[in-house]
């Protein structure tokens, strides 16, 4: 089994009976990039070979496009209409912008690159720093606005399912 598939086994979100809650699943996929990004760091610190290191950025910058476009596509558009404060979501948009900035770097380099495994550590210190706000700040304040987080859920859940597919297929 390679990386990629022993990595999308592991994050394929189970199904219980009720669905997820929009906010678990979210959380789910920030510790598992957290996870993710932690066996990177292992990696450069065991001077591993490039070819691996670069599957594993490869998986990871992939669910991070795929973590960024549900949340831009359903999450965030959602908060807006329960009146969540734009401006938490605005500074989320922005940060997913420069995010995606560093991904098309990274992608567009070599592992062997002499800043490849650098920006892949600065993606990842960004991405933690982006995670803390959200559960911080934008996920409490989702809760109080009362979303339905079972119904929203599930909308995520169906839409990450269908993109993680084509990234398997990619």
């Amino acid at each position: 089994m390679s990386i990629l598939e022993t990595v999308l086994f592991v994050v394929t979100p189970s199904k219980d009976e009720g669905g997820i809650d929009a906010i678990d699943l979210l959380k789910e996929d920030h510790d598992e990039v957290d996870l993710l990004f932690k066996n990177y760091d292992d990696l450069v610190e065991e001077s591993a070979p490039a070819k691996d290191r670069r599957q594993l950025s490869t998986l990871i910058c992939g669910m991070l496009m795929v973590h960024a476009m549900i949340e831009e596509e359903i999450f965030y558009p959602q908060a807006r209409r329960a009146g969540v404060d734009a401006r938490l979501l605005n500074e989320a948009l922005v940060e997913h912008g420069s995010a995606k900035d560093l991904i098309a770097q990274i992608g567009a380099m070599t592992a062997d690159d002499t800043l490849y495994d650098a920006k892949v550590k600065v993606l990842g210190e960004y991405i933690r720093h982006h995670v803390k706000e959200e559960e911080g700040e934008l996920f409490p304040a989702c809760r109080k606005a009362e979303m339905d987080m079972a119904q929203l859920g599930e909308r995520l859940e169906a839409r990450k399912t269908k993109l993680m597919a084509m990234l398997e297929d990619a």
